[in-house]
């Protein structure tokens, strides 16, 4: 039995990364990575104990080295990715937002995007806008009555 034990526990790695796709917080990719740590082990020759203690030192290890990173992604008041970061952010209009004429340019930050207007009115050029929404390839902005730039 023992000389299953090495292809056991790529088992068990292969099981927990797949089930991380349908997860959030990479706690399974964690125990896929224990579970593979074990399984080189078990390949070394090491019994079941040595196995089994390798597998939990090796995914408590990751947990605790992996959450900076899971945080990072998962916690709104850090960088955003994607799409994501542009969301509420203040810009300035480049091309009159014009709704009649499917027309509208704004810069946030460095970025240069199409835009519409949350409430269908025109925005003329140099106005402040934030970001609302996404809709395909356009922002949705409406006028920031502050008018600050972020």
């Amino acid at each position: 039995m023992s000389q299953y034990y090495p292809w056991l526990w790529i088992a068990f790695a292969l099981i927990f990364f797949a089930a991380e796709i349908f997860t959030v917080g990479f706690v399974l990719f964690c125990f896929g990575i224990g579970a593979a740590a074990a399984a080189a082990v078990a390949f070394l020759g090491a019994g079941p104990a040595w196995q089994l203690a390798v597998f939990g030192f090796v995914s408590i290890l990751a947990v605790f080295l992996s959450r900076p990173f899971a945080n990072r992604i998962s916690n709104p008041n850090t960088q955003q990715v994607g799409i994501d970061r542009v969301l509420g952010r203040s810009g300035v209009v480049l091309e009159t937002i014009d709704p009649n004429a499917g027309t509208g340019v704004v810069r946030v930050r460095t970025e240069t995007w199409s835009a519409i207007a949350t409430d269908g009115k025109p925005i003329q050029v140099g106005e402040h806008i934030v970001v609302m929404a996404v809709e395909g390839a356009h922002l949705v902005v409406r006028r920031d009555d502050a008018g600050d730039v972020a």
